[in-house]
């Protein structure tokens, strides 16, 4: 995290890489690789109104739920900066099965494969290596499907939560802390939300890393139209 109160993503292994509950190497590499796929073979689609309208119905109704009133203003300051519903639909599906399915639906219509193919869900997620199967299994596959839902689009999510070309709105790391730190709790595991933020960095950092590179030019481009004097004076 940096000053600014964003989720650094400049430096993928600078602040957490270290941390006990951060994602393993082999996590990383593997998430990596499994991204960098995604990138090079997704393809822009326009998606129909009506089908954005399903997907922000989905989320209104995880929050009429009393249990998830917490998360409302996080979500709203997602919302506010005009962040694509999938993705924060995506974030929750660990914890909501009707996201779950909406993201499901969602997935099925892009030319993203199947990543499981790149991604073993057998695979030690953190360095401990001490999680049980099946929770190791349900995060690598909620990883996942955040990188397929990035893959379908990232520079129009990404600029949405980059904040500058290093870091994204710490809104991110809150929301999806939260989210596993349910996770956790309704599998009667120890998750007290400061321990658990670190695992939340690693997670998000690798979830992002192989698509920032192409939203970074972005941003800088801009940043030179913006103040074209400095960028002369350089």
């Amino acid at each position: 995290m940096s000053e600014t109160g964003g989720l650094d993503i400049g430096m993928p292994d600078e602040g957490v890489g270290g941390a006990p509950e951060a994602l393993s190497e082999d996590a990383k590499a593997r998430f990596a690789a499994a991204g960098a796929a995604m990138a090079q073979i997704r393809k822009e689609e326009k998606k129909s109104k009506k089908k954005d309208d399903q997907v922000a119905k989905v989320i209104m109704q995880f929050l009429q739920d009393e249990e998830n009133a917490h998360l409302f203003t996080l979500i709203a300051r997602l919302v506010a900066r005009d962040c694509p519903s999938i993705f924060i639909l995506v974030v929750i599906s660990l914890i909501h099965e009707e996201s779950l399915q909406a993201v499901t639906d969602y997935l099925k219509e892009t030319v993203v494969k199947d990543v499981h193919e790149t991604v073993n869900e057998s695979m030690a997620l953190t360095q401990s290596g001490d999680m049980d199967p099946e929770t190791n299994r349900a995060l690598i596959d909620w990883i996942t499907r955040m990188q397929m839902v990035l893959a379908e689009g990232p520079e129009k999510i990404l600029l949405k939560l980059m904040i500058d070309d290093r870091n994204i709105d710490g809104t991110v790391l809150q929301l999806t802390t939260f989210v596993l730190q349910r996770f956790f709790k309704e599998r009667k595991k120890s998750a007290d939300f400061e321990k658990l933020q670190p695992l939340t960095a690693s997670i998000l950092q690798t979830v992002f890393e192989p698509f920032i590179g192409s939203v970074k030019k972005i941003l800088l481009e801009r940043v030179e139209k913006e103040n074209p004097s400095e960028s002369d004076d350089d």
